[in-house]
């Protein structure tokens, strides 16, 4: 033990023992040097001292300095003048070859470490800091060989965020000056933010941010916008001085009181008037220079035996006059620097890319009453999961307001600003008529502010959704204004480049309601908004209110009806063919009972007449009366053979008629066709043909589902260009023929089903998911809102809105008209009645025509009247004139007579010579003249035996030759 206390002052006294003569001694060859010269730029004689008895230590120590090295320290006091600073580097370091320079933190001044980062950095010779924190020196284009055991300040938002993540604080506001390290602060706290923390639900977003000038003189406006936020975290970064200013207004503003939360760097912490609760942090060992200096030394140490092993290292440069000479090696060293981890004096020692300290160690400090400082936890690296690891003693924390009780972190608001968005059933907006001043009972106002020409017109909503704004207003207590979705989208996003300080990061853009949501526009969107990662990764969903899925909108196939509809049952060709047969029979069972020998027969055997045969109009009207049913009252065939053809013709005519009704009922009584499509598995989808098209919404969550779905890459491509702005266009374009099939949520398209039962929905659902309500991240009311949901389920209320808005009893309707058959209608046996008004037609023609016949015939008989009338008349005057000479005859006969008896006699007999009796006429008593029938009684009565009449008029037998 004395041994080991005597050990310093021994090695010290050894270095000094060396000869000057062997400080000029350069190597030789390519070996690397056995002498390191190392350079130290500090603040006191303490410092000083220590460096030299670290060095003679480490010369020691075999585990860094292997045999046949030695280094040696050379230091010189830092200067507030920056420039002597510069000037004593190159002096009294550089011309003696150093090969890193240890400088400390001058205590009134800020830039003398930068004049030696510049000197020896310009020579590529490696600086390490150990007390400097500024951000600037993290810019690798300045200072291209610094880094530092001391982690520079902005290191601090690392320990924000592992204590916001503690308490559960997920939403803030940051109040930074406006230098380099406030900005810087800022910018690791988002970085670290959105790179470490994955799971959105517990990552702390920046609700606001403060930036005000050095040198504050009030901070009072800043406050009163602060007091108009949501979060009551404050997360400061601030120098003493600016400090002291915003906690003096703060407490004037009575924000230092319970509720709110402060969160503030070391420089804060230090302020004279930090009020009760306020959690700062404080760096172990930030002013212990001895314990830095140590691990500086053994880290260079590590990296130069390490560096040996692998490559030769070159002398350093000898001087600050050869501008044009850089080290190599010392470009090489520092990269060999920034790969140390080790335990040292400081905790465990690494570096980052920019050479600034890793796993620092911090003291979690409190302000307890009477402004005492207490240490209520640590952010210390933890040896074992090789991380730095938060540890809190909640219980010992004392809260802002003097209190043990942790506060929310947020103000909760009871007026929302509610977004929603025109979708049927959902939402049924209706714009206010200039005659109308509110809305009815049932609905809400809910203007819409269109963000293109920055119009705004008033519209009243209804609808389920509103109905269940209504509900949770009602429940969990809030008061609200409903607007409409300002450009009418649901919300997709698209990837855009942001540059920031320490880069070029690609980042999501959202529109819609999404987009106002996330940029803290709205409070709350209550609409027909699906549940997805996407979204889920930048908004808060409650609970699902109502479940679904995705599914197809497809019109109804139907039949269509032709004129000719109630042809359909039989081809075209059996038509024909039935047609030909009819004739074809008639004119065989004509010609059977033509020519049969019992085609004729007598009625009755007292009867001479027979019954004529079957002739070729009535074989005709057998056969279609057959065919058709129809009872046949004459005309039917006489002979047997004919009779059995007949009776073979009926057995067809049954069998046509039967055959036809039935078909007949299969293509018009059908059950009623249901779908297209089988679902989104449907090869006619998955390979789009062109007669098939299919849609959805653009930038909806349909889309965003098809475009993560490999395997409907294909079908998305087709889908793409033609998907449309709104569902209902689309819904329209379905119902028009259009567009074949519309791809949309459940919900939406079994409503529109339900209405209208000429549309139906195809396959089984995919892509289920739900509708929720949307808020902002960490918003308060999250919980109320997912909580009231699951009651509205178990009471049956979201079942009641179902009935109500979705199926509008419309569905068992539906249904019965699925399960009653087609009826036949017009549309179906138009053709009939054309086929019965042509017959009327053709009758009313073919009676036409035989009127004209009939007139002139009765024109001819009229004719044939006159002329027979002229030759009676003049057939009177003849028999007139033979009667009158007859009679004339006779009297001179008689007066002859008188005179002679003998002539008499002679008379008489020559008078039936004259006069003999005249055969019958073979006149029928069609041709009989009028007169003719006393010449008829006269024949009878010469048949009965008496003499015929004495005197007989003589009459022409045929007059036809004196008609005109």
């Amino acid at each position: 033990m004395k041994l080991t206390r005597m050990l310093p002052a021994s090695c010290l006294l050894l270095s000094l023992m060396i000869p000057q003569a062997l400080l000029a001694q350069k190597p030789t060859g390519s070996e690397s040097p056995s002498y390191y010269n190392i350079g130290g730029v500090l603040s006191n004689n303490e410092s000083e001292s220590h460096f030299g008895t670290v060095i003679a230590h480490l010369n020691f120590d075999q585990q860094y300095v292997p045999r046949g090295t030695t280094y040696y320290d050379k230091t010189i006091r830092i200067d507030k003048n920056p420039i002597k600073t510069a000037l004593n580097v190159c002096k009294h370091l550089i011309s003696r070859r150093v090969y890193a320079v240890v400088v400390s933190h001058e205590p009134t001044g800020d830039l003398s470490p930068a004049a030696v980062s510049y000197t020896s950095g310009f020579y590529q010779i490696p600086v390490i800091g150990i007390s400097s924190r500024e951000a600037a020196f993290s810019d690798k284009n300045i200072h291209v060989s610094f880094l530092r055991t001391v982690p520079p300040y902005y290191h601090q938002a690392d320990v924000w965020l592992e204590i916001l993540s503690h308490f559960g604080y997920t939403k803030v506001i940051i109040i930074h000056s406006s230098d380099t390290d406030g900005r810087a602060v800022l910018g690791r706290f988002q970085t670290t933010s959105q790179t470490n923390y994955d799971d959105i639900d517990v990552r702390a977003t920046v609700e606001s941010i403060v930036e005000f000038e050095p040198k504050l003189d009030s901070f009072s406006s800043y406050l009163m916008e602060m007091k108009t936020a949501q979060s009551r975290v404050y997360l400061l970064y601030a120098s003493q001085e600016d400090a002291y200013v915003i906690f003096r207004d703060a407490a004037i503003h009575n924000m230092t009181e319970y509720g709110h939360i402060w969160i503030v760097t070391e420089q804060a912490l230090s302020a004279n008037n930090t009020p009760t609760g306020i959690i700062g942090l404080k760096l172990n060992n930030a002013e212990n220079e001895t314990d830095h200096i140590k691990d500086a030394i053994y880290i260079l140490a590590s990296a130069i035996k390490e560096m040996t092993v692998n490559e030769t290292i070159t002398e350093a440069p000898k001087d600050c006059d050869d501008s044009g000479a850089i080290w190599e090696s010392g470009k090489r060293l520092f990269g060999y620097l920034k790969t140390r981890n080790i335990r040292g004096e400081t905790g465990q020692v690494a570096f980052d890319d920019n050479g600034d300290r890793m796993y620092a160690e911090y003291d979690v400090i409190n302000v307890h009453e009477n402004h005492s400082f207490e240490k209520v936890g640590s952010f210390h690296y933890d040896s074992e999961k090789r991380k730095m690891r938060l540890k809190i003693n909640d219980s010992s924390i004392t809260w802002p307001g003097n209190t043990g009780k942790k506060p929310e972190g947020i103000m909760i608001p009871t007026h929302l600003k509610v977004l929603t968005i025109e979708e049927k059933p959902f939402v049924y907006a209706r714009k206010l008529l200039d005659d109308e001043i509110d809305c009815a009972d049932d609905e809400v106002v809910c203007p819409h502010f269109n963000i293109t020409n920055g119009n705004e017109q008033e519209y009243c909503c209804k609808g389920y959704c509103i109905d269940l704004l209504k509900a949770l207003a009602q429940r969990i207590n809030f008061t609200y204004d409903l607007a409409l979705s300002p450009d009418g989208q649901f919300g997709h996003y698209q990837l855009k480049n942001h540059t920031t300080g320490i880069g070029t990061t690609v980042k999501k853009e959202w529109n819609g309601l999404i987009g106002e949501l996330v940029a803290e526009r709205a409070d709350l969107i209550v609409a027909p908004l699906t549940i997805n990662p996407e979204r889920a990764e930048f908004i808060e969903f409650s609970k699902p209110f109502k479940y679904q899925g995705i599914t197809i909108l497809e019109k109804k196939p139907s039949r269509s009806s032709t004129l000719v509809s109630f042809l359909q049952p039989f081809s075209n060709t059996l038509w024909i063919l039935v047609m030909v047969s009819v004739h074809v029979v008639a004119l065989v069972l004509y010609l059977l009972d033509r020519f049969s020998p019992f085609g004729r027969f007598k009625l009755s055997s007292n009867d001479g007449t027979e019954e004529d045969a079957l002739n070729l109009s009535s074989a005709i009207w057998f056969a279609w009366g057959v065919l058709l049913n129809s009872g046949i009252g004459e005309g039917t065939p006489r002979s047997f053979s004919a009779r059995v053809l007949g009776m073979v013709w009926a057995g067809f005519a049954m069998i046509i008629v039967a055959s036809y009704t039935a078909n007949l009922a299969a293509f018009l009584v059908l059950e009623r066709p249901k779908t297209k499509l089988t679902g989104i598995n449907d090869a006619r989808l998955r390979n789009t043909m062109e007669n098939l098209t299919c849609a959805t919404v653009k930038g909806s969550s349909v889309d965003m589902y098809f475009r993560r779905q490999v395997e409907l890459s294909n079908m998305y491509r087709t889908m793409e260009a033609n998907n449309y702005d709104t569902a209902e266009q689309a819904i329209q374009d379905v119902k028009d023929g259009k567009l074949m099939a519309f791809i949309w949520d459940s919900s939406r398209l079994e409503y529109e089903a339900s209405k209208d039962c000429e549309l139906v929905t195809a396959g089984e659902l995919f892509g289920r998911s739900g509708y929720g309500v949307g808020l902002q991240k960490a918003s308060p009311w999250t919980d109320a809102v997912t909580l009231a949901i699951l009651d509205f389920h178990e009471s049956g209320f979201m079942e009641s809105l179902d009935k109500e808005w979705i199926f509008h009893g419309n569905v068992q309707q539906c249904e019965q008209f699925e399960k009653t058959p087609n009826t036949l209608g017009l549309k179906n046996m138009a053709g009939v009645f054309i086929l019965v008004g042509a017959g009327i037609v053709g009758g009313i023609g073919l009676i036409i025509i035989e009127v004209v016949y009939k007139k002139h015939q009765i024109k001819k008989q009229k004719k044939m009247e006159i002329a027979r009338h002229a030759a009676d008349k003049w057939r009177g005057t003849i028999e007139k004139r033979k009667t009158l000479r007859a009679s004339l005859a006779m009297q001179r006969q008689y007066n002859v007579g008188l005179n002679s008896v003998s002539k008499s006699v002679s008379s008489q007999n020559a008078e039936k010579t004259r006069y003999p009796m005249l055969p019958p006429l073979p006149r029928t008593p069609e041709r009989a003249w009028p007169k003719d029938k006393e010449y008829i009684v006269n024949r009878k009565n010469n048949s009965a035996g008496k003499p015929p009449p004495r005197y007989m008029p003589t009459y022409a037998t045929d007059v036809s030759h004196l008609i005109v």
